[in-house]
């Protein structure tokens, strides 16, 4: 035989005597017990804090409440007018601007003030007005201007 085929022939018994192992493999590592969860630990009180005091430096406290001015009646339909209507997705939207110059995009159903959208034409806006105590309910037709 010649040195290589011996070699082979060694490399082979070798590979053949390893796999045909008669000992068990051995068992796999124990698994550790669980430990129990840990509860969290309470916050320890840390030094008191010194409060900030709020500089308005002429602007309004955002933490004061709002308040309307008394005498204020607050929004009325009957101070809106009517700027525009143009054709939304599914259905047409209502451009009004208040008398302070606050403009809404309002649809069908919306409520602005003391009236809710009734209705919205091609160069009007209807709404129904929420009564007041001692007066009737009625409703409100803003119509374009064509000046």
């Amino acid at each position: 035989m010649s040195p290589r085929t011996l070699a082979l022939a060694a490399a082979a018994s070798l590979v053949v005597a390893g796999c045909g192992s008669s000992s068990p493999p051995p068992p796999p590592p124990a698994a550790a017990a669980p430990r129990p969860p840990v509860a969290p630990k309470d916050p320890e009180a840390g030094p008191t804090l010194t409060p900030i005091p709020y500089e308005a430096k002429g602007r309004r406290d955002p933490f004061a409440p709002l308040v309307l001015a008394s005498g204020s009646k607050g929004l009325t339909i009957g101070s809106a007018k009517l700027v525009g209507v143009i054709q939304g997705r599914t259905s047409p939207l209502a451009l009004v601007e208040t008398s302070e110059g606050i403009g809404y995009i309002l649809k069908s159903g919306d409520t602005l003030g003391d009236g809710r959208v009734t209705e919205i034409g091609v160069d009007f806006v209807s709404f129904a007005v929420t009564p007041k105590p001692g007066e009737t309910g009625g409703s409100v037709t803003l119509r374009l201007r064509t000046d």
